[in-house]
């Protein structure tokens, strides 16, 4: 190695330290490709924890039975509707937060805050009764069949009954994101996804006194998993090292903040509504096909998942780059923190495409070695894999809308890509043409190609720059 290369692995590593402790917290100027970098590397690493705790749920619960794994995607398939309201509050607290904190406005972030934090715990109260009264009944909605109700039944109460631990995750971690604290964010994940990993097995299969709870138990670990995490974000809120550091007297209704966050996320809501209600419609599709096809096709999401969330931490740090260059008068700056975003994700997305495409059938086969399982998820991996680098432009571009507060653009790209496009498309060619599981697979990359299109001519326009939050 010669003296140059250690000396650029040196800086890598340093950098990379810088990172993940937090040390870096100037993202309108210097170098944009390192606050890229500072930004990216803890939101990867959070987003890497909560992947690599699906694919271990999801390996768990397949030594339980099919029906578990089935059950699973029944009930996430719902699940991301609640995820959608966490989404939706956390892009407008992410937004509003980053501009506070781009106009050096640290009172008023600290006020949105708890206006965010607020709204997400009644919101979750509400749906947390809907899920423990009639898990039963949304399950069989779903198209589960008896035998599968009667086991998952307990995993989808405690899931949906104790959604506030998934929204006040999601919620606090926005708000640390949108002050730059993406470290904290990141730590918190760890916490959280390294007591389910733990957890699940002892709850899963039983071990000493606690007794063995099967499918169920992989939801009571989690809660236990994302309550522990909320507790220690709480705690560095109050009295930790963050950007944004609240007391007693912050904790106040305060109408008209709290009607901002509103508006902006009713636009990230429907967006992300949208998108994840056209999800409960393509698994209902795929539920026509049989347990063994959608177990299938629940591995291979779960999978797919462990690569999207990477690319979910480099889009998240475009919406944070997006958001405080726009608080600080910086738009131009905004926008090629954008492209050059874009330009890494894709790489990233271009490799991980090639590894779908050619193992597959040995990467479902981990999970779970039924011939009809491995063909239906190696199949929904490789047709989803073709269209990874206009997924890459696409989350990095919708971000980049909702970090600026512009949420309604990508609410209409959604619903013109999923509701118009991909559904009719999914029924038809899945049911009508008689193409099978094949049908949905190539639906969904078409319409995650049309959305990355339309965005990116979209973002060109500019408009998203003149937002105010």
């Amino acid at each position: 190695m010669t003296y140059s290369n250690k000396l650029s692995l040196k800086k890598f590593f340093n950098y990379f330290w810088i990172a993940v402790s937090g040390k870096e917290t100037e993202f309108t100027s210097g170098s944009i490709r390192k606050a890229i970098f500072m930004l990216s590397i803890p939101m990867i690493l959070e987003m890497l924890m909560e992947s690599i705790f699906a694919i271990v749920d999801i390996a768990y619960v397949s030594q339980v039975s099919v029906n578990a794994v089935a059950t699973i995607g029944l009930t996430e398939s719902v699940i991301t509707l609640i995820y959608a309201l966490a989404i939706g509050l956390s892009m407008a607290a992410t937004a509003v937060v980053a501009r506070r904190i781009g106009e050096k406005d640290v009172q008023g972030a600290r006020i949105a805050a708890v206006q965010a934090i607020g709204l997400g715990v009644l919101v979750s109260i509400v749906l947390g009764i809907v899920g423990i009264l009639w898990a039963e009944e949304i399950l069989q909605l779903m198209g589960g069949e008896p035998d599968l109700i009667a086991e998952g039944s307990g995993y989808t109460r405690f899931l949906i009954g104790g959604n506030i631990t998934i929204m006040l995750l999601f919620l606090i971690n926005a708000i640390f994101r949108g002050a730059g604290d993406a470290s904290i964010a990141m730590w918190t994940l760890v916490l959280s996804n390294g007591l389910n990993i733990i957890l699940d097995p002892i709850f899963i299969f039983g071990m000493g006194p606690i007794p063995e709870y099967g499918v169920m138990g992989a939801a009571i670990a989690t809660n236990i998993g994302r309550g522990s995490a909320v507790l220690f974000q709480l705690g560095i809120l109050f009295f930790g090292w963050g950007k944004i550091k609240l007391a007693m007297k912050d904790l106040v209704v305060n109408i008209q903040v709290m009607i901002n966050l509103i508006k902006v996320s009713l636009g990230g809501i429907a967006q992300f509504l949208i998108g994840t209600s056209s999800w409960v419609f393509l698994m209902r599709i795929m539920s026509e096909f049989g347990s063994e096809v959608l177990a299938g096709y629940t591995i291979a999401i779960r999978v797919i998942m462990f690569t999207l969330m990477p690319a979910w931490g480099m889009s998240n740090a475009a919406a944070t780059l997006v958001g405080q260059n726009l608080g600080a008068q910086q738009p131009d700056r905004a926008e090629v923190s954008v492209w050059k975003t874009g330009k890494y994700n894709a790489y990233f997305m271009g490799l991980v495409s090639l590894v779908y495409l050619i193992f597959a059938k040995n990467i479902i086969s981990l999970f779970n070695d039924t011939p009809s399982v491995v063909e239906s998820g190696a199949l929904c991996l490789q047709v989803i894999a073709i269209g990874y680098v206009f997924y890459a432009y696409g989350m990095v571009v919708t971000q980049a809308f909702n970090g600026a507060g512009d949420t309604k653009t990508p609410t209409k790209i959604n619903f013109f890509s999923f509701w118009m496009f991909q559904l009719p498309i999914a029924y038809v060619t899945a049911l009508v043409l008689d193409w099978g599981a094949a049908g949905v697979f190539v639906a969904i990359t078409a319409a995650e190609v049309l959305l990355a299109v339309m965005a990116v001519i979209w973002f060109k326009k500019g408009n998203w720059k003149k937002v105010q939050v």
